[in-house]
């Protein structure tokens, strides 16, 4: 059995490929490379070029495995859908041709994955970890956003035979407890998994214990960051985005934070029996990058003082 640690370019500050602040893609993969990851998720559509030799060139030369490509983007209008789709496109066809990691014995699919997120609703940022504020989507809208989840997901795995997994993410339409069940109950296991992430569940009020557990059977892939609790209970006493609220440092190295990983490793490898990737993010200001590879390489160490493996070195091309 084997859990490795893998990371994410959000952890250099890397959500908005638009932003003027980001750091160079190659430097997040060299500092990946020097914190000890072997596995790596490209961050957001638009970040890492879709030039396949050079971003695997890159990857291969810092001993890096791909683990996913991301869609972080309105899931609901139906005029996006296009787009959504172009993307499902771009991304499968790079990621598919990179580095990619071993199959461990319980791991329910390969990698790399495709992270689906939705994002980029006002009324909901501004409500983010606040599901008695927060406004719901309409039954249509809903529905709606399933068939277009559905649309995307068919797409990845029919045609690249990449898995695709929907990530539940603060201050997007499926953040609470009550969306989560609603999505499991309207997309099939065999349509999509579940990646949840232990701090977006903290962030939105649920003890990630409860609902790793409770959703197992859903879950293929995981994704591990820490909360400070001072500042979470200033950033929820403010009218603030998300992002906002992590360039206020809400997110921590992990150990730093009110996260009990010793149980969450406890509950994973004896109870759980989980194989495969848990990828760390800690969501900051890009202006902020310098200290990302600190934080990193100590969110690491720690994971490692509780239990869990680095990843393994990079494998053939699948």
């Amino acid at each position: 059995m084997a859990i490795k640690i893998s990371g994410a370019p959000c952890c250099w500050g890397v959500d908005d490929p638009k932003n003027p602040y980001l750091p160079d893609w190659k430097n997040v993969l060299k500092e990946a490379h020097l914190a000890g990851f072997k596995g790596i998720e490209l961050g957001p559509y638009g970040y890492i070029p879709m030039e396949i030799d050079t971003v695997k060139d890159e990857l291969s030369k810092n001993d890096l495995t791909v683990i996913a490509g991301t869609i972080f983007d309105d899931l609901v209008s139906e005029e996006n859908l296009p787009n959504l789709l172009k993307q499902v496109d771009d991304i499968c066809e790079l990621i598919t041709q990179l580095p990619q990691d071993e199959l461990e014995a319980n791991q329910k699919f390969p990698t790399p994955y495709l992270v689906i997120i939705d994002w980029g609703h006002d009324e909901r940022d501004f409500n983010a970890g606040h599901p008695d504020k927060a406004p719901r989507l309409s039954d249509t809208e809903w529905l709606k956003m399933m068939s277009h989840i559905k649309a995307i997901a068919n797409r990845a795995a029919e045609k690249y035979n990449v898995r695709p997994v929907i990530h539940p993410h603060a201050g997007g339409y499926i953040e609470f407890s009550d969306e989560i069940l609603k999505l499991v109950e309207d997309i099939p296991y065999e349509v999509a998994g579940l990646c949840l992430d232990t701090g977006h569940l903290v962030y939105s009020k649920m003890d990630p214990i409860k609902w790793i557990r409770k959703l197992y059977g859903k879950i293929d892939y995981l994704h591990f960051k820490d909360i400070d609790a001072r500042v979470y209970e200033e950033v929820m006493n403010k009218k603030i985005r998300f992002f906002e609220a992590c360039a206020d440092q809400v997110m921590c190295p992990i150990g730093k934070g009110i996260i009990d990983y010793p149980q969450i490793y406890k509950l994973l490898t004896e109870e759980l029996k989980y194989d495969g990737f848990i990828t760390i993010e800690q969501e900051r200001d890009p202006r902020n990058a310098d200290g990302s590879l600190e934080d990193v390489k100590n969110s690491v160490s720690y994971l490692e003082s509780v239990g869990f493996n680095k990843a393994s070195k990079t494998s053939e091309i699948k």
